[in-house]
């Protein structure tokens, strides 16, 4: 099993490609998504911009995605640990010394991909780039 994990808040072309990917990593994918709270304190107040169930269904709509988890912490840490997926798979913009869970993952077997990005293409930049 794979898991990825995100906030997934305005799901644009680089998380589904980024989603598709890591569903070719095994056997099924299981996105662990942040929970309304979590984006707000990771991304500030006016976040996130789709509630937690929306973003959850529109992901479980993808036909790359068996199963979506809304987690509330700040970190997916426990999540990972009670899954203990085969594949962690995180966005290609993560550090791999920065991504939590991979001493989890990497110590039972498991191990950990950076996902490729897709230049030019983020959730902050199509918030910055909208007109009110």
């Amino acid at each position: 099993m794979v898991l990825t994990n995100g906030c997934f808040d305005l799901l644009h072309l680089g998380h589904v490609r980024s989603l598709e990917e890591a569903r070719s990593l095994g056997d099924r994918l299981v996105v662990g998504l942040n929970s309304d709270a979590s984006v707000s304190r990771l991304k500030g107040a006016r976040r996130p911009v789709v509630p937690a169930r929306q973003r959850a269904e529109v992901l479980a709509g993808l036909a790359c995605v068996d199963w979506v988890v809304i987690f509330g912490s700040d970190t997916p840490l426990a999540l990972i640990r009670a899954l203990r997926p085969a594949v962690l798979a995180k966005g290609g913009d993560w550090k791999l010394d920065e991504i939590v869970g991979r001493a989890d993952v990497e110590g039972w077997g498991g191990c950990v991909m950076r996902l490729k990005q897709v230049p030019g293409i983020r959730t902050s930049g199509l918030l910055s780039s909208r007109r009110d």
